[in-house]
C-alpha cells in the first residue's frame, strides 16, 4: 500500500473545500455512528478476543463515548465553527476583528491499545468535525480490534477522506515520514518522543496524549469507605490499563492500616477472579512478563496470583512500598498498586512535584484547605477529589497532559480547537485614514503614538 498516494488524495480531496462545508460534516459524523452501531458486535466480538472484555465494560468504556462525542459535537459543531467577533483596538477603528475556525487540513491519529477503540476514534470525530480529512493508525497490539476499525472505515468511507492504515512498527515509521497538517498521538511519553520529532521535520503541531505515575492521597481527613470503592473502581478497570489510573497511593500514616483493611474487603467484593467477565487480561505476555516483575512477594499484602496462560494477575496490593522499589521506577499500567505512607501531606506533594509532571491525580478528602493545597501545589494534566477517572467524562473540561505527560488537549470544544486553526480576521473601513502612521514622523506623532499605544 503507498501512503504517499492515500495522503495525496486526501490533500486533493481537502483542497476542494468539501471538507469545510458544515452540512458534510454533520453527514460524516452521522454516518460514523450509524456504521458503528450496526457493527457494534463485531466490535463487541473483537475486543473480546484481545483483551477478555465484556460487551458491559466495552460499551461503557469505548463505544459509549463514540456515541456520546458524535451527538455532541452534532449538536454544537454550528456554534463552534461560527466566527467569533472580538473587540478591536482604537488604533484599527474604524474596524471590526474577528477569529475565524478553519480546518488544519491533512490529518493522522495513532491510537492507543489499551482502549482501541475510544483512544483512536474519539480524536478521528473531532478531527471530522473540525473539517479534515484523516488517515488512521490504530495500535497493532490488539490486532483483532485494528481488523475491526480497518474493516469498518474502509469499507463505509472513501479513502480521500478517512483510511485506516493496519500494520505495526514498520508501518507507522513509514507514515510518519510524511508531511501531515497535524498529528495526534496517545501512547507512552517513549513513543511520543518519537512521534515528536518525527512531526518536527516538517514543522507539524501535535497533540500526545501521554501517561505517567498518577498518584492518589488518601488523607485522614477522607470518607475512607468511597476512597477504597472509588479507587478500586478507577484501579482495576481494563485490570489496570488505563493512563488515568491511580498508579501509586499516598496514604496518611495514622489511617493507613484502617484504610488497608477497608481496600482490600472493597477488593474481595468486587470478585476479580480469573473466570468473571469484569475483569481483563493483560495486553499480552511481554505485559504480563513486565508487571511480573514488579510484584515484590516480600511486600505483598493482598493479591499477587499471576497465570501466564491466561494472562491473568489478579488485583494485588503492594505495602511498605519505597520510592526505590522496581515499581516506582515506571508507570505500572497494570492491577498492582502500591502504598506509600506519608506524615505531612505537603512533604509528600512535594515529592511529586520532583518529579514528572503526572496525566493525573487524585485526592480523597473533605478538608478545604487540603484540597486547595492539593490544587494549587500539585502539576498534573486533570484530577478529581474525592473520585477517580471521571474527570475525563465531562465534555466541558479539556483531557490532556502537561510537561511529560503530554502536549495539547482535547474533548468536547477543546478537540474541535485542537484540530482547528484559529485564523485572525480584521476587516478596516475606507473612512477615517490618520496620518500618523505614515511618514514623515515627527515629535508631535510620537508623542500621540506613546499615548494611544
Amino acid at each position: 500500500m503507498n501512503y504517499a498516494d492515500i495522503l495525496q488524495q486526501q490533500k486533493t480531496f481537502f483542497n476542494s473545500q468539501a471538507t469545510k462545508d458544515l452540512d458534510f460534516r454533520k453527514a460524516q459524523l452521522q454516518k460514523l455512528k450509524k456504521v458503528v452501531k450496526s457493527n457494534e458486535k463485531l466490535l463487541y466480538d473483537a475486543i473480546y478476543q484481545d483483551f477478555g472484555k465484556s460487551e458491559f465494560e466495552t460499551f461503557g468504556t469505548e463505544i459509549s463515548f463514540i456515541y456520546k462525542d458524535i451527538d455532541y459535537y452534532l449538536k454544537n459543531l454550528k456554534s463552534f465553527a461560527k466566527p467569533k467577533n472580538v473587540l478591536t483596538n482604537i488604533v484599527n477603528q474604524l474596524g471590526s476583528s474577528k477569529i475565524v475556525f478553519e480546518p488544519l487540513g491533512n490529518c493522522l491519529v495513532i491510537g492507543a491499545w489499551n482502549y482501541p477503540y475510544q483512544l483512536t476514534l474519539t480524536p478521528v470525530i473531532a478531527a471530522i468535525a473540525a473539517g479534515n480529512t484523516c488517515m488512521i493508525k490504530p495500535s497493532e497490539l490488539p490486532e483483532n480490534t485494528m481488523k475491526a476499525m480497518a474493516k469498518l472505515i474502509n469499507e463505509n468511507f472513501d479513502a480521500q477522506f478517512l483510511y485506516v492504515v493496519e500494520g505495526s512498527v514498520e508501518e507507522t515509521t513509514a507514515i510518519l515520514k510524511l508531511r501531515f497538517d497535524k498529528i495526534f498521538f496517545t501512547g507512552s511519553p517513549r513513543v511520543g518522543k518519537i512521534v515528536y520529532k518525527a512531526a518536527a521535520e516538517h514543522l507539524t503541531p501535535v497533540t500526545l496524549e501521554l501517561g505517567g505515575k498518577s498518584p492518589a492521597f488518601v488523607t485522614e481527613k477522607a470518607d475512607l469507605n468511597i476512597a477504597a470503592r472509588r479507587i478500586v473502581w478507577g484501579k482495576f478497570i481494563n485490570a489496570g490499563q488505563t493512563c488515568v489510573a491511580p498508579d501509586y497511593l499516598y496514604v496518611a500514616e495514622n489511617i493507613k492500616a484502617k484504610f488497608l483493611k477497608v481496600l482490600i474487603e472493597e477488593i474481595k467484593k468486587r470478585n476479580y477472579t480469573d473466570n468473571v467477565d469484569h475483569y481483563c487480561k493483560i495486553i499480552n505476555e511481554r505485559n504480563f512478563d513486565r508487571l511480573e516483575k514488579m510484584i515484590d512477594r516480600e511486600k505483598v499484602v493482598f493479591g499477587g496470583e499471576t497465570i501466564r496462560e491466561k494472562r491473568y494477575i489478579s488485583p494485588t496490593v503492594l505495602d511498605h512500598v519505597t520510592w526505590d522499589d522496581a515499581v516506582m521506577q515506571e508507570e505500572i499500567f497494570g492491577p498492582i498498586l502500591p502504598i506509600l505512607t506519608y506524615k505531612n501531606l505537603e512533604t509528600a506533594m512535594q515529592t511529586v512535584v520532583e518529579g514528572e509532571k503526572p496525566l493525573s491525580a487524585y485526592l480523597f478528602s473533605n478538608d478545604a484547605k487540603e484540597q486547595e493545597l492539593f490544587t494549587e501545589k500539585l502539576s498534573f494534566g486533570g484530577g478529581c477529589i474525592n473520585d477517580t477517572l471521571m474527570h475525563l467524562s465531562n465534555d466541558r473540561l479539556p483531557f490532556g497532559g502537561v510537561g511529560n505527560s503530554g502536549i495539547g488537549h482535547y474533548h468536547g470544544k477543546f478537540g474541535f480547537i485542537a484540530f482547528s486553526h484559529q485564523k485572525a480576521i480584521l476587516k478596516k473601513s475606507n473612512y477615517l485614514e490618520p496620518e500618523l502612521k505614515y511618514p514623515p514622523y515627527s515629535d508631535a506623532k510620537l508623542n500621540i503614538l506613546k499615548k494611544l499605544l
